[in-house]
């Protein structure tokens, strides 16, 4: 019973320790302004077709990741915590949901990328960007996601790319100096 009562009081601790710990930066977090994925622009369109439909109707809150028990809220909490393989269950089962949600796409990519199955992270990032087009964020993730392979020219193309469309951006910038960094040293990220 003393043993029982004394481990539980041992995780309360670590748990409440952990709860004031920030454990990424912002620099390689995936989660930043994607753009809204639920906005009607979203869907693919040819040039002057009409896209109709009800602008004014919100969509349901279980797409918003506003719902913490929702599987895109408790990916990206994983995934801040470093439980990769834990948050890609969550995101696949997002994009099951949800498949038009880039956010959780991009989510499962990064989570892919440090899972190292590259070839599955290229498909989530495919799929984002068939959804959004290539935004500033996802060309920035991408070349992120290239670099942790070492392939430099792929992710300087990317990066590159990236910042064509949004030059101030400072999370593609330091994904820049990071890539040059990384270039001199002959290795890639991890």
């Amino acid at each position: 019973m003393g043993i029982g009562v004394g481990r539980i009081g041992f995780a309360a601790a670590c748990l409440m320790w952990l709860a004031g710990c920030e454990t990424t930066s912002n620099l390689d977090n995936p989660f930043r302004k994607l753009t809204d994925p639920l906005a009607p622009q979203t869907e693919t369109t040819t040039p002057g077709a009409d896209v109709t439909g009800s602008v004014d109707a919100a969509p349901p809150p279980e797409l918003l990741g506003s719902d913490p028990s929702d599987d895109l809220s408790i990916g990206k909490k994983y995934f801040r915590q470093g439980s990769y393989g834990i948050a890609e269950g969550h995101f696949r089962k997002a994009v099951e949901r949800h498949p038009r949600d880039a956010e959780a796409w991009v989510g499962l990519a990064a989570s892919y990328d440090r899972l190292r199955r590259f070839d599955l992270a290229d498909r989530a990032y495919a799929q984002a960007i068939r959804i959004l087009g290539p935004t500033p964020e996802i060309l920035n993730n991408q070349g992120f996601s290239y670099l942790l392979r070492g392939d430099f020219r792929r992710a300087r193309e990317t990066l590159q790319a990236a910042r064509a469309k949004d030059p101030d951006n400072p999370y593609i910038r330091n994904n820049l100096k990071l890539l040059e960094a990384s270039m001199r040293r002959g290795k890639e990220v991890h």
